[in-house]
């Protein structure tokens, strides 16, 4: 798998040319950038480079979907110099408080939505809105780093950060070929991602795995025991060999899948447990959007019989 490495070295020398650049020299108070959720905050980390102080609201395991603002939350988003999260009503119990941050003047971008709407799948729960999901395809999650660019820019006028742009579409193509190289040997009978729920449109459509959800698009409604039945017997029919757990999302579902397989004598493996709308913990490898997406490659093509490295992309796992 020498291609992804090839590509990996042009990202670390465009990444090292960002952070010599003499944009960096510029000096005076270091604005807070707010992140609601882990991928935003490392995309717009990787657009930003140094001279910012970049935080993350929403911490490791949490449901975005799910999560309700403390008033020590607003207070830093009306804090922040600039207000970065993901849309398309990912955080759907925010939605009060990020109109009521854009009415404030400073800089707030919804980074999913910059992307035109006939790139982005449909959203069941919510008709007036896409997929929020964007972060699971590498390629079109690099599609939304010049618009965080372009806001930057507000607070920094006349810096470039066209370095930190490339930086990042080079480090995602590296990622994303990796993960078209460890999935492509997955047998066509075993090409089928079963998950807690469904976050994993855009990764299935990228590397071509037929996608099955116990749960929607959103995680506030618990799955239905008429759900469950109908995917166990699709379980069965289609003799999936494995089904995977997520970080933020509880493993009930999940178990009783497995038991009612195991009841019509079809084993159902636990294929791991994945990162899907919230990243490791913080300071690891899998609490970066590289490590994440590298785990989540790793664990789908190892489980469902691809070939991956032992330890991932970059032998951190």
């Amino acid at each position: 798998m020498n291609s992804y490495a090839a590509i990996g070295r042009r990202a670390l020398l465009a990444a090292g040319t960002l952070l010599a650049s003499p944009a960096l020299a510029q000096r005076g108070p270091r604005p807070t950038l707010l992140a609601t959720t882990g991928m935003v905050a490392d995309l717009v980390r990787g657009v930003a480079g140094e001279g910012f102080n970049i935080e993350t609201l929403i911490g490791e395991g949490v449901d975005p979907h799910l999560f309700r603002p403390t008033r020590n939350d607003v207070a830093r988003l009306l804090r922040a110099d600039a207000v970065f999260y993901n849309g398309h009503r990912l955080e759907g119990r925010m939605t009060e408080v990020l109109e009521r941050a854009a009415t404030q003047g400073r800089p707030i971008l919804a980074v999913a939505e910059t992307l035109p709407r006939e790139r982005l799948r449909p959203n069941d729960d919510y008709p007036d809105a896409a997929d929020p999901h964007v972060w699971m395809d590498p390629t079109l999650w690099a599609e939304c780093a010049p618009a965080v660019a372009r806001t930057l820019t507000r607070l920094r006028p006349g810096e470039d950060f066209s370095r930190g742009v490339e930086a990042t579409r080079l480090r995602l193509a590296r990622l994303d070929t990796y993960a078209r190289e460890a999935l492509a040997p997955i047998p066509a009978a075993s090409r089928v991602l079963l998950t807690a729920h469904d976050a994993f449109a855009y990764f299935g459509a990228r590397y071509e795995l037929e996608v099955e959800s116990i749960q929607g698009l959103s995680t506030e409604a618990e799955a239905s025991l008429a759900n469950i039945e109908a995917m166990v017997r699709l379980i069965v029919e289609r003799r999936i060999p494995a089904v995977f757990a997520e970080s933020s999302v509880p493993d009930r579902a999940v178990r009783a899948l497995i038991e009612g397989a195991g009841a019509r004598g079809q084993r159902l493996a636990m294929g791991g447990v994945l990162y899907s709308d919230s990243m490791g913990r913080p300071g690891t490898y899998t609490g970066t959007y590289e490590g994440m997406m590298d785990h989540n490659i790793t664990t789908i093509a190892r489980a469902l019989g691809g070939n991956p490295p032992p330890r991932g992309l970059n032998n951190r796992l």
